[in-house]
């Protein structure tokens, strides 16, 4: 079983520059993950776009399922800011494949990330998950046509 992954940008790939909070969105900080962690599943990573997802318009989404329809393979991650996961998630719902979206509140670079942890469960959940659209964030799956983000809260809701 081969995975393909598709980054998007979001804070996942975020990175600060100074005490001002300013940032850019970097290169996938996926491979590094992966690697880390001595994964032996064959994957492919292609980025789509380095945008904070706050920046993501209809027209990206549309893209986005674009590609996800025309990859050969049958399970996919996309990593993706969490500000408007849900709304992919909701363009992508049509696709016959097994789609699983994560992303992060923190980035990747830092010490203090909940990145890793959403990214090996989003490659367990979709190595293990039927067919259909998905949202692995904060130790859960989601169905992303009745969940949200709760930003006080900083997690995500179902």
């Amino acid at each position: 079983m081969s995975i393909k992954i598709f980054t998007t940008g979001g804070t996942i790939d975020k990175i600060y520059f100074d005490a001002k909070s300013e940032f850019q969105i970097g290169d996938p900080h996926i491979n590094e993950v992966l690697d880390e962690a001595n994964v032996v599943f064959s994957y492919e990573v292609e980025s789509l776009l380095k945008k904070d997802s706050l920046e993501i318009t209809d027209v990206d989404r549309q893209f986005i399922m674009e590609r996800v329809n025309a990859d050969s393979h049958q399970r996919i991650l996309i990593t993706h800011g969490t500000d408007t996961m849900v709304e992919t998630a909701k363009k992508l719902l049509s696709v016959d494949k097994t789609v699983v979206l994560t992303g992060s509140m923190q980035p990747a670079k830092l010490r203090i990330s909940d990145a890793v942890f959403n990214i090996g469960y989003a490659i367990a959940a979709v190595q293990i998950l039927p067919k259909g659209v998905y949202i692995a964030m904060n130790g859960k799956i989601f169905d992303p046509k009745i969940t949200s983000k709760n930003v006080i809260k900083n997690r995500f809701e179902s």
